[in-house]
């Protein structure tokens, strides 16, 4: 064995920061060429609206927002004579809003996790457990400070433990968090013995009633979570490892990203919006009780796939779970104004579920076929 050990020349050195991830000198060489090209190449020429996640992402947000002037439509159609008032418009528009708050904030953290390439079934379950520890009589004799602290705590550290046992445990994601919606229903349960806990805190129901320019507070906590999620989602290397692990975990593997912390990040992330849910459905019913919550995780994952996100992971979108979720509660405001029965209003979600997958599982194909063709051509 030679005692001689290899240094990097200064050329490599200048190229490289310490401890980076191997680099292909060929697919290196590649890109750059291609980039040179791009930039050669006229504006009319370029293919950069079809290339890449933010000119997707831009084009389905687009078709939702066409899909809301439709429903719109459809109810200015249906009912005139309640859309032909303005003030009546502006409440309802309101409303919608608030049906959507709670379970968009639960979205945005479910969101996260599919596009990690997770998914959790005990988000409705967290919010319940997290709702009804917080409104014990303990826990509201150290007021609202208390209450919030012990929804987001709860909230959390269930989330930790799905991530615990998804990442160090080896459990498939379905089962850990299927097992966990059963265990926390149960849980929430015993805590409140199976009857409805009053909220007698003023300052928590008032979060629902309480309006700050004339909009409710749930639709401003709404929108801090979905900036803050956007932020996080766009703007952060977590984000980018967030896509690259449900992109490809052993790709992030390789080049020196934490899986398995991540991944419990993930859904730590996922029960920390819960607990926030938790305490704006509280507020809204001036209670909790175990049944709180009810296939919120179904809501959940339908509002983020009619969004973009891909169940198995590696791309989404924040804005576009958000368009999702107020898809979902006009179609639920629609079936009301008209008089329709719930049965028929969740044939039309389900409807709505399958095709929104089957758009996205054809757009997706019909893109990487078309970037391939263009790569051997280019």
């Amino acid at each position: 064995m030679s005692d001689v050990t290899p240094t990097a020349t200064p050329e490599r050195s200048a190229q490289l920061p310490a401890q980076s991830p191997p680099v292909d000198p060929v697919e290196t060489a590649a890109a750059s060429q291609q980039a040179a090209a791009d930039e050669k190449a006229p504006a009319g020429a370029r293919l950069s609206w079809w290339r890449g996640d933010g000119g997707e992402g831009a084009r389905r947000n687009l078709g939702l927002l066409g899909v809301l002037v439709v429903l719109v439509v459809i109810g200015a159609l249906t009912r005139s004579d309640l859309y032909s008032n303005p003030d009546w418009v502006w409440d309802n528009t309101l409303t919608i809003l608030k049906l959507a708050a709670v379970v968009g904030v639960v979205t945005v953290g479910m969101t996260f996790v599919i596009i990690g390439g997770g998914i959790d079934l005990s988000v409705g379950a967290i919010v319940a457990l997290a709702g009804v520890w917080a409104t014990t009589v303990a826990t509201q004799s150290y007021g609202a400070g208390g209450m919030i602290f012990t929804a987001l705590t709860v909230g959390l550290a269930v989330g930790l433990v799905n991530g615990l046992l998804i990442s160090y445990g080896r459990l498939v994601p379905f089962i850990a968090t299927l097992a966990m919606l059963v265990a926390a229903r149960g849980l929430a349960a015993e805590i409140s013995a199976k009857q409805t806990q009053v909220s007698d805190n003023t300052f928590i129901n008032g979060i629902a009633s309480n309006k700050l320019l004339g909009i409710p507070l749930l639709v401003y906590i709404l929108a801090v979570v979905v900036v803050a999620g956007w932020v996080l989602l766009n703007r952060t290397t977590f984000g980018r490892r967030t896509v690259a692990v449900g992109g490809n975990p052993e790709a992030a593997r390789l080049a020196g990203i934490n899986v398995r912390r991540h991944t419990v990040l993930l859904y730590a992330l996922s029960g920390l919006c819960c607990g926030i849910a938790a305490i704006m459905l509280t507020a809204q019913a001036n209670s909790a009780q175990a049944a709180m919550a009810n296939l919120y995780e179904l809501d959940a994952i339908a509002a983020a796939i009619i969004g973009g996100t891909l169940l198995s992971g590696g791309r989404g979108t924040i804005i576009g779970s958000l368009l999702g979720v107020v898809i979902f509660a006009t179609i639920t405001n629609l079936f009301a104004i008209n008089g329709l029965t719930t049965e028929a209003q969740n044939m039309v979600k389900g409807g709505i579920i399958v095709a929104a997958v089957l758009v996205q599982q054809v757009q997706f194909r019909s893109l990487t076929q078309f970037l391939g063709r263009n790569r051997l051509t280019t």
